[in-house]
């Protein structure tokens, strides 16, 4: 009797179980925003660019923005950076070194995107400033901030964003988006960007 009452467990098991694995692996991870690439990504002040002029060693640079927006550079003087995308900055550079060096072939690499702060406040481990070297979400901010303290509301989190003279606020549920609901909230933070936790 005991005999059969193994096996009949063991089989139950053996049915089970490949049914239970199959229902874990359909669960979809959550959607992230694509990733900043050097073509999108804004110069702000405080970034460190790397500039070279292919072939010529005298024409090869680390320059940082300044607080003006401004950047340096060999023969051309002064030139506004903050607010272009890397290939923006790249062709108008381009541009005015064609009047000293034909046809220049130049490379422009943002070395260290310092301008790329966001802020975490509130009712977390860690309330604070933080740059973030490329793509960084709601959650990940909130996880360098030393997570939520055990007094936070997580599911009346806001993110408040400056676009076009106007601040808006941006609804995020922690409690939700952790159990896979409303993902889309998880978005991709921008420079600038404050999340108040209360």
């Amino acid at each position: 009797m005991k005999r059969h009452l193994a096996s009949m467990m063991i089989a139950v098991l053996f049915f089970a179980l490949p049914a239970w694995a199959q229902g874990v692996q359909e669960e979809q991870p959550p959607k992230v925003a694509p990733p900043v690439t050097a073509q999108n990504y804004i110069i702000g002040p405080g970034d460190i660019l790397d500039i070279a002029l292919w072939r010529d060693d005298a024409l090869v640079r680390q320059v940082t923005v300044l607080a003006d927006g401004n950047i340096s550079f060999p023969l051309i003087g002064e030139v506004v950076a903050a607010g272009k995308t890397v290939a923006q900055l790249k062709q108008e550079i381009s541009t005015k070194l064609t009047e000293y060096v034909p046809d220049p072939v130049l490379s422009i690499e943002v070395k260290q995107p310092n301008s790329m702060i966001v802020y975490v406040i509130g009712r977390v481990n860690n309330q604070n400033r933080f740059p973030v070297n490329g793509n960084v979400t709601v959650l990940q901010a909130l996880s360098i901030a030393g997570g939520l303290t055990p007094f936070a509301n997580g599911n009346k989190i806001k993110i408040m964003r400056e676009e076009n003279g106007k601040t808006l606020i941006l609804p995020f549920k922690y409690y939700e988006v952790l159990q896979g609901k409303n993902v889309e909230q998880n978005i991709t933070l921008k420079r600038g960007d404050v999340i108040v936790v209360p």
